[in-house]
């Protein structure tokens, strides 16, 4: 018999407890991005360092529409710990874990045609294109274990186990990196290395991991497979993670249409954007945290039935992330200049970067309560709230894409771009009451 689930008070510490490793954690994925990089350029070959940009690319393209995966198992899995229900906890594993396994098989004969899909979008040249294609030759091999890393990954976080998560993500990359470097490097194998190193590292983390949490399982609480394929239960994490998945389609679709908006500009704006653009995709780690936070108190806060504790996590970690988004926003303002400078030597790149500055410096604060909201409701699994008012604010985005710009030129498209922003967060904090009170 379970025992009874305690009453839940959210405190800061549990807030930051979450927050501080999950950051770290998110914080190792560009890292290994610039090692990769690194690694392939001492082969002097622009066409390699090319061909694994584009790889990448597609690559994270396609598994960010499997991202449900960690975000949906997380909600139902703290819900479950919320309600003190570990054999609950496990089936929504297994449920995760067989998903995530069947998902990564079906993606393996679809894989060439994914790819060359990608190609065909991006249409680099022929140099470029051959070495993005044997990189995710290789990549794609390993979609099973990417796959069931984010079920992992979604377990622990749900069971709030933030440094377990931290250990994961930090021995994948890890491992992903000593590989790398000694497979492309030490044995010459450059961009082949570089993608058998990510595909070992990511296949031997998946298998250790899944041992080491099925042999921590309490196996008195062991669900049965009758209880894991429950009807309802699965026509309700299909539910959730469709909608979740739509969402990250969407997200995928406004930052695609901000940087072909900035393209119709000319070059010198294309390149000037992206720089910023990376400026908010760094802020937006530590903001990941944040939200982080928020999908695991908010799910605990629904399993235990208390609308007291979902509003104090809600309180809780959006003063801390309003918080971390000025001070991002201030050290953007203080520092982007120099910034800019150490990441291009082009005069004409670095005067446009500098013009739209401040704009960048908006996002993070623009964008905060979109992170916070979105935690929030995915950790309480109301996805069809979360992509609905996604795809409200993807609408308005369109419309103000293609009409300001024509006005302002590209302070308009950043204008689109933080009201998007903006927009998302604002419109789920207009629903929530309504939702909170139903608990």
């Amino acid at each position: 018999m379970n025992m009874a689930a305690p009453k839940l008070e959210i405190t800061n510490r549990m807030v930051l407890g979450i927050a501080v490793p999950m950051t770290i954690a998110f914080l190792t994925v560009p890292l290994l991005g610039l090692v990769d990089t690194a690694i392939v350029g001492q082969f002097g070959q622009a066409a390699l360092i090319g061909g694994l940009a584009v790889g990448v690319v597609i690559f994270d393209i396609v598994f960010a529409t499997f991202n449900f995966l960690r975000t949906g198992t997380t909600g139902f899995v703290a819900q479950a710990l919320g309600r003190g229900n570990q054999r609950e906890q496990q089936a929504w594993f297994w449920r995760s874990i067989i998903t995530a396994t069947v998902i990564g098989i079906l993606i393996l004969p679809l894989s060439p045609i994914i790819r060359e899909l990608g190609l065909y979008w991006i249409n680099p040249e022929s140099g470029v294109r051959e070495a993005a294609t044997t990189y995710m030759v290789i990549r794609f091999l390993g979609a099973p274990f990417s796959l069931i890393n984010y079920a992992i990954l979604g377990m622990l976080l749900g069971q709030d186990r933030p440094m377990a998560s931290l250990g994961v993500q930090t021995l994948v990359n890890g491992l992903n990196i000593i590989l790398s470097v000694v497979l492309g490097l030490v044995l010459g194998w450059n961009i082949v290395g570089v993608a058998w190193g990510t595909v070992l590292a990511e296949a031997a983390v998946a298998i250790a991991s899944f041992i080491w949490l099925w042999r921590g399982f309490d196996q008195t609480q062991k669900p049965a497979w009758a209880e894991v394929l429950d009807r309802a239960s699965l026509l309700k994490m299909v539910s959730v993670n469709r909608d979740i998945m739509i969402r990250s389609f969407a997200l995928l679709i406004a930052l695609t249409l901000f940087t072909r908006l900035g393209a119709n500009m000319g070059t010198v704006t294309l390149a000037a954007n992206a720089i910023l653009l990376n400026f908010f995709f760094v802020s937006s780690y530590f903001l990941d945290g944040l939200a982080a936070a928020s999908e695991q108190l908010a799910g605990r806060a629904i399993g235990v039935g208390s609308r007291a504790a979902l509003w104090q996590a809600i309180r809780k970690s959006c003063g801390f992330g309003f918080a971390l988004s000025f001070l991002a926003a201030a050290l953007l303002l203080a520092f982007g200049d120099q910034m800019i400078d150490m990441m291009t030597t082009a005069e004409g790149v670095r005067e446009a970067a500098k013009t739209y500055l401040p704009w960048a410096a908006l996002t993070p604060v623009a964008g905060v309560l979109a992170f916070q909201m979105d935690g929030v409701f995915i950790g309480a699994t109301w996805s069809v709230d979360m992509r609905n008012m996604m795809l409200l604010s993807l609408l308005v985005f369109v419309v103000l894409g293609y009409t300001l710009p024509s006005i302002f030129g590209n302070h308009g498209i950043w204008v689109a771009l933080n009201a998007w922003l903006f927009l998302r967060g604002v419109s789920l904090l207009f629903v929530l009451p309504k939702r909170a009170s139903e608990i």
